[in-house]
C-alpha cells in the first residue's frame, strides 16, 4: 500500500481517483470518531462523506511534514463538534398547541378549558427557554427522556432533572395569584 504522502501528491497532481485509497483506508476510523463524538447518531454516516469532501478541498493546505491521519482526524473531530454546537441551539417554542379531547364539549367547559390552556401557555412562556423547551418536548411532542436527551444533546439524568425543575417552576407560577386582583389559577 502506498504511503499517504505519495497518494496525496498524486491527488494534488490531478489524479482524483487516487483519493479513493485515502477514503478506503480511513473511512472506518472517521466513522468511529464521529459516532463517539455524536453519541451514536444516525447523522454520523453523512458526516463521514462531508469530512472527506472537506479534506479533499483542503489538501493544498496540508503540511506534508505533519501526520496526515492526525490532520484528517482533526477535521472529523471539528465537524462533530460543529454538529453538537448546532444541536445545542434549541428549537424555539413560541406556540403551544393543545388538542381538544372532547368532540362535543359543553360551552362552559370549553370556555374554561380554553382559559386554562391560555393561562398555562402564558405561564410556560414566562419560563426560561431551556425549561419551556423541555416541557414542550415532553408534554406536547410526547418525547421520552431519552429522545429529548438525544435531541438536545443531554444525558437522561439531566433531562429528568430539568423537567422536574421546570414542573416545579410552572407549579409555583400557577399557584401564585394573578396580578390586578385576580384569583389564583
Amino acid at each position: 500500500m502506498q504511503d499517504d504522502r505519495e497518494v496525496i501528491a498524486e491527488v494534488l497532481q490531478g489524479n482524483k481517483e487516487a483519493y479513493a485509497l485515502i477514503v478506503n483506508k480511513y473511512k472506518g476510523k472517521i466513522a468511529s470518531i464521529l459516532q463517539r463524538t455524536l453519541h451514536h447518531s444516525h447523522d454520523a454516516e453523512d458526516m463521514v462523506q462531508e469530512v472527506f469532501i472537506k479534506a479533499y478541498y483542503s489538501l493544498p493546505d496540508y503540511k506534508p511534514n505533519c501526520s496526515f491521519s492526525a490532520w484528517l482526524y482533526r477535521i472529523a473531530i471539528n465537524r462533530g463538534i460543529d454538529e453538537l454546537r448546532k444541536r445545542k441551539r434549541m428549537p424555539s417554542v413560541t406556540e403551544m398547541d393543545v388538542e381538544v379531547r372532547d368532540e362535543c364539549p359543553i360551552p362552559e367547559e370549553d370556555y374554561l378549558e380554553k382559559e386554562q390552556r391560555h393561562a398555562l401557555r402564558q405561564q410556560m412562556m414566562a419560563l426560561d427557554k431551556n425549561h419551556r423547551t423541555i416541557l414542550a418536548l415532553h408534554y406536547l411532542q410526547h418525547l421520552s427522556y431519552r429522545e429529548i436527551g438525544n435531541k438536545l444533546s443531554l444525558s437522561v439524568d439531566t433531562v429528568r432533572m430539568r423537567l422536574s425543575y421546570a414542573r416545579k417552576k410552572l407549579r409555583d407560577q400557577l399557584s401564585k395569584p394573578e396580578k390586578k386582583g385576580g384569583t389564583p389559577l
